[in-house]
């Protein structure tokens, strides 16, 4: 007899363990936002530390058609954005007499000399007075130097005097999607997508004919041999597939399929897997109605695909899951048939191995690719994830 809890002791463990669960959540889908969020950042930003979960990129403003938009800058102690006009500006760099550690930058326009004398450091400096912020202020010239003169967009006559280094543009959320446009177009990517897909729908398709045809042949039809046959090939399943990689190789060389998109299609569009599920499926199919299509004249290639097939929709569903994912993510295999420098041949899994190598210095585009590697996989699940659990909790008889 189960005991049900009530009162705040049960409300407390169920916000416990939604907490737990949230917990757990976060941290299994955190790689997954990682490389999201860094599929849609420009380069710097991936550089940046620390680092953000959302793009970021240089807030920009258009105030001349025809030079184009210009990058906006954040100026210490003043608001407003502010836009670099020209740079290897000749200024002097001063310090206030009572805070040295603050730099200031004015053109020597900007400043009126004093007359006096400031001693720093044993040394004496130039004192002058400039107006700051509405303040007079009173600084001693430190040192000559070059800076980069910032305006601000809305007052021309408001300008400073910043080292280039010092500047920190202005930074605004926006993501970037060009990265995956630009990772197309990369060598070799456009064609390895266009290539995954062939192999892809091929081996599912492959999969899923196959074992309509197995799994309804060894739960339907009588003949000598049918149950230890199945289990031979059922069991063929058992054998690890490092096993057969010589052997399957061998066979390759053979046919002349070595480094051909055929030799990754046509060992895999047998599986016994499917033909078990199918099996399985169409045996729990009462057999009265086959045996009454039967009795109304229908052929045996008529009642598959007219009756079974269509009532073994959530199991077919569940078989092309499975079958495109390993497809798509299939690595190991083309990595071994298809030779290194053929880029016509290759598949997704390696030319995202090849640009991952190369693009230590663009690992936007390397987050952007892995993304499209990822999404038809979810989004297939995600379509399919009803069949797929209707197969599991239902029978065929609809």
């Amino acid at each position: 007899m189960s005991v049900v809890r009530k009162g705040p002791k049960a409300t407390g463990f169920k916000i416990a363990t939604y907490l737990l669960l949230a917990v757990v959540a976060v941290v299994i889908l955190f790689p997954f936002l990682t490389v999201l969020a860094g599929s849609i950042k420009p380069q710097q930003d991936t550089f940046t530390y620390p680092p953000s979960l959302f793009p970021h990129q240089d807030k920009q403003t258009v105030l001349d058609p025809a030079k184009g938009p210009v990058t906006l800058y954040t100026v210490p102690g003043k608001s407003g954005q502010y836009y670099l006009s020209e740079e290897g500006v000749s200024v002097g760099e001063y310090r206030d007499v009572s805070d040295a550690t603050t730099k200031l930058f004015f053109t020597d326009s900007q400043v009126q000399p004093t007359g006096k004398k400031v001693k720093v450091d044993g040394q004496d400096r130039d004192e002058v007075t400039v107006t700051v912020a509405g303040k007079l202020r009173t600084l001693y010239q430190k040192r000559f130097t070059t800076a980069a003169r910032f305006v601000n967009t809305v007052d021309a006559q408001d300008d400073s005097y910043l080292l280039k280094l010092d500047a920190h543009a202005a930074q605004e959320i926006k993501p970037r999607t060009k990265n995956f446009s630009e990772v197309l177009k990369l060598k070799g990517i456009n064609r390895s997508v266009t290539n995954t897909v062939l192999v892809t729908v091929l081996v599912v398709a492959g999969q899923v004919i196959t074992s309509i045809l197995g799994g309804y042949a060894f739960s339907r039809l009588k003949f000598k041999g049918r149950d230890k046959l199945f289990m031979i090939y059922l069991g063929s399943a058992m054998i690890p597939f490092v096993v057969l990689i010589i052997p399957l190789y061998q066979l390759m060389v053979q046919l002349g399929w070595v480094d051909n998109l055929v030799s990754l299609v046509i060992p895999f569009v047998f599986t016994p897997y499917g033909t078990f599920l199918m099996r399985q499926f169409f045996s729990s199919i009462p057999k009265e109605i086959e045996e009454a299509a039967l009795l109304d004249g229908a052929s045996r290639s008529r009642i598959l695909w007219r009756i079974m097939v269509p009532l073994a929709k959530p199991a077919i569903a569940t078989l092309s899951t499975f079958g495109f994912l390993y497809a798509w993510n299939s690595f190991v295999w083309p990595l071994i048939v298809i030779n290194s420098g053929s880029n016509e041949n290759f598949v997704l899994p390696l030319a995202l191995s090849v640009l991952g190598g190369r693009g230590a210095d663009t690992p936007h585009l390397v987050y952007a690719g892995v993304m499209i590697a990822m999404l038809p996989p979810i989004t297939v699940f995600i379509l399919a994830q009803r069949a797929f659990v209707e197969n599991q909790a239902t029978s065929g008889l609809k």
